[in-house]
């Protein structure tokens, strides 16, 4: 990836110089102060939002959302640990908040307890990843920083039409992860199941 993005930054200046070289200079300046400004309006954003997920834990909150998204979790997480099944849930009510940052060192947490050893990953594993790629958001705190970074007016009008199309993915997305791993472990069961070919048969063929 990291590749890509040089060759794309690099094929983007070599563009420039040919077709506007008095102004690449100030167009690579500009574009510099733009990416400073982003990152600061990002770093405030994550700040607040981070302080805030600190505070829930340390008020106890985040045990309260723990217990509240358990059944939830358990229901859906058959066979996970309590510590698995906590990390599930922090990483939950991060994303709930639009902070993927955040939500990313709690999902790595969450992968790591629910490992069962083999290199393949398991249905409930599956199902974490899907969920955090719909991810749905009550508030998307980044995509609100971008709006507002980019000088909107009023940043904060996607978050009912996020809201609506995350809730809509992540449903479809939980279902169709449940259809795929029914399906996936009925294949496994039938293939238990069929009758070996006697050794006579095998050399006859």
């Amino acid at each position: 990836m990291n590749t890509v993005f040089a060759i794309m930054i690099l094929a983007s200046l070599i563009m420039l110089v040919v077709v506007s070289p008095e102004s690449a200079f100030s167009i690579m300046i500009s574009g510099a102060s733009n990416a400073l400004t982003l990152a600061f309006t990002l770093i405030a954003i994550y700040a607040i939002w981070l302080s805030i997920l600190s505070l829930m834990e340390g008020i106890g909150l985040s045990k309260a959302l723990n217990k509240l998204f358990r059944p939830l979790t358990k229901k859906l997480f058959k066979g996970e640990s309590d510590l698995a099944l906590e990390y599930i849930t922090l990483n939950f009510s991060a994303n709930l908040l639009g902070m993927g940052g955040a939500a990313t060192p709690l999902g790595i947490k969450a992968m790591e307890c629910m490992q069962d050893g083999s290199e393949k990953a398991t249905d409930n594993m599956i199902l974490f990843m899907v969920i955090n790629s719909t991810s749905i958001q009550l508030i998307p705190a980044t995509i609100i920083g971008l709006r507002s970074a980019a000088g909107s007016n009023a940043p904060s009008d996607i978050i009912l039409p996020s809201l609506l199309a995350t809730l809509i993915s992540t449903v479809t997305g939980v279902i169709l992860a449940k259809i795929c791993s029914k399906l996936r472990r009925a294949k496994k069961h039938k293939e238990v199941e069929l009758p070996k070919q006697p050794l006579f048969a095998q050399v006859r063929k």
